[in-house]
């Protein structure tokens, strides 16, 4: 009987200690959040339009089809690993990965345009914001009657890049993150259709039509990728955009150290 007792006591006192070995060892590990960053760009955009133009006569006046797509430039992110804040090359490594591919594209859907002057017109198409601000000059895209239009034209749009990163390993022997984020419009891109009834675009007989391209607030989100590596030891952790060119986008942001602030 008393040795019974002795047994339970005994794996009474190893179960505890595994527990409170357990709630140790729980204690300490990392606790690995995600750190959000915003970063205010200027993102170069292409912007294609085929337009279909039917009733090219006196009266009503031609009505317009357009459609087309809105090509997005590359976007990079630069993660600099370095084990001290002054930022000497010792120990310091770089990984940079794609936040949106060059050739991303944004389909505009199908919509018709309806009016303006009659007598086969000359079409110009100007690209504008949410607020009618011009982004681009007028673009001639041709005259009613040839049915089938292209335009083309370069414009620049305000974005908002948000990264979200985390840590997924930190030791000596090398620090690991993960990287995800999304591309947001923050304007319109609207199509005002311009029909005059002279090449030169004066404003005889000039009738101005308006359709939505893009609205604000679409969300392009980063592909899946690897973690990325850097230097081990509790490296610092840098951010950097960067546009199609390899040139900076607005300044580096610091993420923290790898277990400290992640």
């Amino acid at each position: 009987m008393t040795f019974h007792m002795k047994s339970i006591m005994t794996k009474r006192h190893l179960a505890a200690s595994v527990l409170a070995l357990a709630l140790l060892g729980y204690s300490v590990a990392p606790a690995f959040a995600t750190q959000t960053v915003t970063t205010n760009a200027q993102e170069q955009v292409t912007i294609q339009v085929a337009a279909t133009a039917t009733d090219c006569t006196n009266n009503p006046g031609p009505h317009i089809t357009l459609s087309g797509a809105i090509g997005l430039s590359a976007v990079s992110a630069q993660f600099t690993f370095q084990n001290n804040v002054k930022g000497t090359h010792t120990f310091t490594s770089t990984s940079t990965t794609t936040a949106v591919p060059q050739g991303t594209t944004i389909t505009i859907p199908k919509q018709p345009v309806l009016g303006g002057v009659g007598g086969n017109p000359y079409i110009f198409i100007q690209f504008v914001d949410s607020n009618g601000n011009p982004l681009t000059a007028p673009v001639f895209i041709g005259r009613c009657v040839q049915g089938d239009m292209n335009g083309f034209a370069t414009a620049s749009i305000p974005v908002t890049l948000t990264a979200n990163v985390s840590a997924l390993e930190c030791d000596n022997t090398g620090s690991d993150i993960d990287f995800t984020g999304t591309l947001t419009t923050d304007t319109a891109v609207n199509a005002k259709v311009i029909f005059t009834n002279n090449a030169d675009g004066t404003h005889t007989n000039t009738q101005t039509m308006s359709a939505q391209l893009l609205p604000a607030g679409v969300s392009i989100e980063f592909p899946k990728q690897p973690s990325l590596g850097g230097v081990g030891g509790n490296p610092y952790i840098y951010l950097q955009f960067l546009d199609a060119n390899g040139n900076p986008i607005g300044s580096s942001d610091f993420l923290g150290r790898c277990v400290q602030n992640f």
